[in-house]
């Protein structure tokens, strides 16, 4: 075996030797390996990567059988792997998918932000309409790392975002309502969902399940998570495991847009008041105070009128 092993590495050296252009050869594997980082950071933390482990080992064994002369395994493996494109391709669908799109973001970002700003109004709508009817609601909008693998159930819809169908699957005569909806690359993927719930004992009296489970996810994935609450009519924005409350229909706009359109901003944990816009303007400061002289007609005022008051009570 070592004598088989010495005679393939002599071979391929011969192979460079007689074949290899440095500066054409340095460009072309520099590309390659770009490539194949890119492709790296794209699936990390997702079930693809166990998926390609699987793939690179079953090439190992079919390697193994030809060295150690396995007739059996290489038949079978010699018959599969021919396929494995196709396999990588339907496995990896969503990821592929999600690869062009960023590509074409690269290219397009102005096209990109437009479809981001349509799709948050069509989420803040909703939200605000939901709110008004006092209905519950939780909607989930992917980022970076996927949420597939940490729901459960749901049913597959691949349709267009929009504050009318956002507003019917919640409505409690909705046999969807009682789960979240999964907004990815844009399109509603998955209704109905089921999420994991928090563990975290911390979190503020009167959170119930829907909460939870917004914590849940966020904990897991850099998803941010829409809550509207049925019992207070409130709307909360849940990143990271925090969790901003009472939300008026332009701070969830200005939230969301700063979380999906390239920002990482944390929300304003509960119970905190969101930060102050500025001091207070001069003039407004001014007329709210009251003059000396104002102050003073005030009381001579009320020193008549009680005067006049004991005049009559005498006659």
């Amino acid at each position: 075996m070592i004598e088989y092993v010495w005679g393939q590495l002599i071979e391929l050296w011969s192979f460079f030797a007689a074949n290899l252009d440095w500066r054409r050869d340095f460009v072309d594997i520099a590309l390659v390996a770009l490539g194949v980082y890119w492709l790296l950071l794209l699936i990390r933390r997702t079930r693809a990567v166990q998926i390609l482990a699987g793939l690179l080992l079953l090439f190992a064994v079919f390697a193994a059988s030809q060295l150690f002369e396995l007739e059996t395994v290489s038949f079978i493996l010699d018959r599969f792997l021919p396929s494995a494109v196709l396999i990588i391709i339907i496995l990896f669908q969503n990821d592929i998918r999600r690869a062009l799109a960023s590509v074409g973001r690269g290219f397009f970002p102005n096209v990109a932000e437009r479809g981001i700003a349509q799709i948050l109004e069509e989420v803040v709508r909703a939200a605000q309409t939901l709110a008004q009817k006092r209905v519950g609601a939780l909607m989930v909008l992917e980022r970076e790392n996927h949420v597939d693998d940490q729901i459960e159930a749901g049913v597959r819809l691949d349709a267009v975002v929009s504050k009318e169908l956002l507003t019917s699957i919640f409505l409690p005569y909705s046999p969807l309502h009682d789960g979240a909806v999964v907004i990815q690359n844009g399109r509603i993927a998955h209704a109905g969902c089921i999420l994991p719930l928090t563990l975290r004992q911390d979190l503020p009296e009167g959170m119930g399940t829907r909460h939870r489970a917004a914590v849940g996810i966020t904990e897991e994935t850099d998803a941010v998570v829409v809550v509207v609450s049925e019992e207070t009519a409130s709307i909360s924005v849940v990143m990271g495991g925090e969790m901003s409350r009472d939300l008026d229909p332009p701070r969830l706009r200005e939230v969301l847009r700063d979380a999906l359109a390239g920002g990482r901003e944390e929300p304003t944990p509960a119970g905190e008041p969101p930060p102050a816009a500025g001091p207070p303007a001069r003039r407004g400061a001014d007329e709210a105070a009251p003059s000396p002289g104002s102050v003073q007609s005030a009381v001579s005022a009320a020193g008549q009128s009680e005067a006049a008051a004991r005049a009559a009570g005498g006659r």
